[in-house]
């Protein structure tokens, strides 16, 4: 017997029913990224594999074990994309919009790929909307990409929910001094460090900062820090940077164990993290990469940005039960109609309210049935009120009008004073 066919693991549908909270997420965002003026970009998911590793970084655990690699047909070796912000910075200069010093304020929205292990709120295909910035090396550009996600978190009423942490990683002259420091002070304690640990003291040794095994933690409490290697340029980014957030009120953590897992960063970086969704804590993390534009071919060229993960932050809405009752409810009016003359009045009557109530959400009854059928149908639906379109109603030229959620009786409306009628109820309902 054949297998039955079924989703590549790690790789989930989301389901009709879970669609809507996703569509009320985005939607969310792209109205806030719209009123701060930043503009969409759309890259393709693949892309050669050269790009991630002179981005990411050849000895980072994403290039080394995570990602999705392939010969295509011309021999040419691809990948399914990690992550967003080196397609971005590879599209901006294929295409020279920064060149000169334009500014770019840009974001983006797709499935990413990592071959991890699966578990709550990871997967091997998982969705991001990022935001990358160009050409702007100030704080100020910081502290408005945090400023926006915090407003985010007021209108998703998620606020309480998440923190701030905050480090600065300096330039790369000064984060390779402090790594200087840090790989002596770790290989005199070489043998207290786990097994990941040793193997990244020789590759990645700030990512042995982040480990999150007890022994090597106790091991890093008297580690160099990385404030004590900053340049006074870094320095000063960083204070200007705590000033704004202080203006603004946006309460943070400073972290110094908080490097991120890719290569390219340099001063600041963060994370909004959560202890309500277990240990996968982190839902939205960036910081600033003044380096990797001309790592990757470019004339030198500020950037910074972040990137959030959709699937978790969906998951913490629905954890908090912080979904708007209405999102849930896909269908405002059910329109049921009786015999074939009434399912032909009533299609003309549905799309004369739709011409005048475009935003309405008026399902019409399809497949016919008895009149105990499409009321269970429009029941199940989720619909606010029912339409009722009958031979009675077809002879006076009304439609009956019945609240399906809460008090009411059924009355009747003239055709002519359905849309308006229906544009007071809905609202108000």
């Amino acid at each position: 017997m054949s297998k039955s066919l079924q989703a590549i693991r790690g790789m989930n549908d989301i389901l009709p029913e879970q669609t809507p909270v996703w569509r009320y997420f985005e939607g969310t965002v792209s109205r806030l990224l719209d009123n701060y003026g930043y503009k969409q970009i759309r890259m393709p998911i693949v892309e050669f594999t050269e790009l991630f590793k002179r981005s990411i970084g050849e000895v980072t655990d994403i290039v080394e074990k995570e990602m999705y690699t392939f010969d295509d047909r011309n021999g040419d070796s691809l990948t399914l994309r990690p992550e967003g912000t080196a397609a971005c910075v590879r599209a901006v200069l294929e295409h020279g919009i920064t060149g000169g010093g334009q500014v770019q304020k840009l974001w983006y929205i797709g499935p990413m790929f990592r071959h991890e292990r699966p578990q709550k709120g990871r997967y091997r295909q998982f969705h991001q909307i990022g935001l990358e910035v160009f050409n702007l090396d100030g704080p100020d550009i910081d502290a408005e990409l945090i400023i926006m996600t915090w407003r985010l978190w007021g209108e998703l009423g998620i606020r309480d929910a998440v923190k701030l942490e905050l480090n600065s990683l300096g330039t790369s002259e000064s984060r390779g001094r402090y790594r200087e420091a840090l790989v002596e002070y770790l290989s005199a304690h070489h043998d207290k460090l786990d097994e990941d640990s040793q193997r990244r003291l020789k590759t990645n040794p700030l990512r042995v900062l982040d480990t999150k095994n007890a022994d090597t933690q106790a091991v890093l409490v008297d580690a160099p820090k990385m404030a004590d290697y900053l340049d006074d340029e870094s320095r000063a980014h960083f204070e200007g940077l705590k000033s704004r957030l202080d203006a603004v009120g946006i309460p943070y953590v400073l972290n110094p164990k908080l490097v991120r897992g890719l290569d390219y960063y340099s001063k600041t970086v963060f994370e909004w993290v959560t202890d309500k969704l277990g240990a996968q804590g982190t839902v939205c993390a960036g910081g600033r990469y003044d380096g990797l534009v001309e790592q990757m071919g470019g004339k030198p060229t500020p950037g910074v940005g972040f990137a959030m993960g959709i699937e978790r932050l969906v998951l913490l809405l629905e954890t908090l039960e912080q979904i708007p009752e209405e999102i849930s409810r896909q269908v405002d009016v059910y329109l049921c109609a009786f015999g074939e003359e009434a399912e032909l009045a009533g299609l003309a009557l549905a799309e004369r309210v739709r011409d005048q109530l475009p935003n309405l959400r008026l399902q019409v009854n399809a497949g016919a049935g008895s009149f105990k059928s499409q009321f269970k149908k429009a029941d199940k639906s989720g619909a606010l009120y029912a339409l009722i379109l009958g031979d009675d109603e077809m002879a006076q030229q009304v439609v009956g009008f019945k609240p399906l959620r809460g008090q009411g009786e059924q009355q009747s409306i003239a055709w002519d004073a359905l849309a308006a009628h229906l544009a007071t109820c809905v609202v108000q309902g």
